[in-house]
């Protein structure tokens, strides 16, 4: 027999900790979080849809099959989540002041997603769709980017990032004239900013 699924619509959820535990079989619909703890929880199957998460810690959830649709993650630490694990239907999402160190988009197809003043380091973008995507104040640290489709991405207030143009798709992507290092340092060039 199929567990009951629970629809929660228009809740706020606020300083509660579901660290190790099980959230299956339910479905969230404009909901908000605040101050919540999802260390380790069980979020396999879940919905998540037009909801909002701030100051959340996510790090190392169970994500296979949950679905994020049009979720808002607001000073969140997220590290080390597997986002391919995702419902990949209707995958979207933006980030605002997270930390999502250690994390895996590859393969993801989440175009014009959102990453402002992030902490994206070691993340791996393989094979992931990015298109149009904003990285706005973001440290791209040890970031892979390999044949990841960036055209017309904004990277053009990130920071500490390494990508070869031979290995990605980048046209017409935004880039500062001073971030050229970025998209040259395979080749071991002196660049002088001073000059």
């Amino acid at each position: 027999m199929q567990n009951k699924i629970i629809i929660h619509e228009h809740k706020q959820f606020d300083n509660i900790d579901y660290s190790e535990t099980s959230l299956r079989n339910q479905e969230f619909y404009h909901c908000q979080f605040e101050k919540c703890v999802f260390t380790k929880s069980d979020l396999c199957g879940i919905c998540f849809e037009d909801c909002v998460f701030d100051n959340c810690n996510f790090t190392m959830p169970s994500i296979k099959g949950t679905a994020f649709r049009n979720v808002d993650f607001r000073n969140c630490k997220m590290l080390g989540i597997d986002f391919t694990e995702c419902n990949k239907f209707v995958l979207s999402f933006r980030f605002d002041s997270c930390t999502l160190d250690y994390s895996i988009f590859s393969g993801a197809k989440i175009p014009k997603t959102h990453f402002l003043k992030c902490s994206l380091k070691e993340v791996d973008f393989t094979d992931a769709n990015i298109a149009s995507s904003v990285f706005t104040q973001s440290d791209l640290t040890d970031a892979t980017f390999f044949n990841t489709t960036l055209e017309k991405a904004d990277f053009r207030n990130a920071f500490n990032f390494n990508i070869d143009p031979e290995h990605n798709k980048l046209k017409k992507a935004k880039f500062s004239a001073l971030q050229l290092e970025g998209l040259l340092c395979k080749y071991q060039l002196d660049i002088d900013n001073n000059v």
